[in-house]
């Protein structure tokens, strides 16, 4: 697209023609209002994030990994998911991975024009050995990034499933993904800032994505996350917790198991219901695809 005013993310807000006019509240309010369009621009795109996950889900029991690929605001959010993931869930770094245009240092300081070249994008992913089997998710609000673009492409030529998360409807008939989300948000409350609207709903659907996907392939009981590994007193105090409500122990019991466990929440369960030792706990939970439901079945 050659004409980058006709995007979404580029136009005016007339709503905000002239916020510099307004008082400090005045300008509170007026951006309070705007970020209100943002969720349910994610939920009008609910089955199309669902279609996402279950292709996520799938390339994970296939062994494959999910790669997100962006560049600035959307560079940033898609490793910083990325980078939430092994706290949260006990996966290893390698699972969800995320590409920023310009590298590392992109990651505090902007980097201009390194997400121009699509050839960028394609090589940044063929460093990571991309396979048939990952997902990779190209994130750009205007849809037209060049170096997600080509990132996609390369994904396409390896067989690897694609998504794409945009804001821009204009951009979809020059996406070659297979899904593509449109959290559509309107144009920004300042006039192609899109770490604003677009920032915040590419967040609440990256969040969306991977939690799902983690719900789905048995990293999550109820709404525990049971695979967290005690590595800090935050996350100590939470397993000792998460154990004591699904087992009904006391604290100091649940905090004793948990030691026995080597720190795995999951493992400490199973061995406290199935009365076993942690090697064959894991055992046990290996069988049982990762699902702590199955394995203790309740």
């Amino acid at each position: 697209m050659k004409d980058r005013a006709k995007l979404t993310t580029e136009k005016r807000n007339y709503k905000t023609a002239n916020i510099d006019k307004f008082s400090t509240l005045e300008v509170v309010d007026t951006i309070n209002r705007q970020d209100r369009l943002v969720v349910p621009a994610v939920a009008r795109e609910r089955k199309h994030i669902a279609k996402a996950v279950d292709i996520i889900v799938r390339g994970f029991r296939s062994g494959g990994r999910l790669f997100y690929v962006g560049a600035g605001t959307s560079g940033r959010l898609g490793v910083l998911d990325a980078a939430e993931c092994p706290p949260t869930y006990g996966v290893r770094p390698a699972l969800v991975q995320g590409i920023i245009a310009g590298g590392r240092r992109a990651l505090v300081r902007s980097v201009e024009g390194a997400e121009d070249i699509a050839d960028n994008g394609a090589k940044a992913l063929a460093e990571k050995k991309i396979k048939s089997v990952d997902v990779v998710v190209g994130i750009a609000a205007c849809g037209i990034t060049p170096f997600v673009q080509g990132a996609i492409k390369k994904a396409k030529q390896t067989g690897a499933a694609t998504i794409f998360i945009t804001c821009a409807p204009q951009a979809k008939k020059e996406i070659v993904a297979d899904i593509i989300i449109n959290p559509v948000v309107g144009p920004e409350v300042i006039t192609g800032s899109t770490r604003m609207k677009a920032g915040t709903v590419t967040k609440l659907v990256l969040n969306t994505l991977t939690t799902a996907a983690m719900i789905k392939t048995g990293k999550v009981y109820g709404n525990l996350m049971v695979d967290l590994r005690a590595t800090n007193f935050k996350l100590q105090d939470r397993s000792e917790r998460i154990i004591t409500d699904v087992t009904g122990l006391s604290r100091p019991a649940a905090k004793k198991l948990l030691k026995k466990a080597r720190g795995f929440v999951k493992a400490a369960i199973v061995m406290h219901f199935k009365k076993v030792s942690l090697g064959k706990a894991i055992k046990i939970l290996r069988q049982c695809n990762e699902s702590l439901r199955t394995a203790i079945g309740k």
